[in-house]
């Protein structure tokens, strides 16, 4: 995937602290690394490292995939998002 702006975390879209932590502890330290692994893959590892607690599909799945294209997580078009919540296998918005 070629990613669109900066490649810096901190900087990305959609991603605020906490995003960032999360991603960060699973090995994620640039949109590189993202890109790598996958906003998929790297939301259910985010949910798999923190069982106790509900990580919203669009706040966290659409952000990381908002954050590789630069753009707002809720302007990703909605056959984009239904294909993630697919691959997840969840029928969330």
């Amino acid at each position: 995937m070629e990613l669109k702006g900066n490649n810096d975390l901190s900087n990305a879209k959609n991603i605020g602290k906490t995003i960032r932590e999360r991603l960060n502890e699973i090995g994620v330290f640039s949109l590189s690394d993202l890109a790598e692994m996958t906003s998929v893959v790297a939301f259910k590892k985010i949910r798999e490292n923190y069982p106790e607690k509900t990580i919203p599909v669009c706040y966290y799945l659409y952000s990381l995939e908002g954050a590789l294209l630069d753009l707002h997580w809720n302007d990703l078009p909605s056959d984009l998002k239904k294909e993630l919540r697919n691959r997840i296998g969840s029928e969330e918005e």
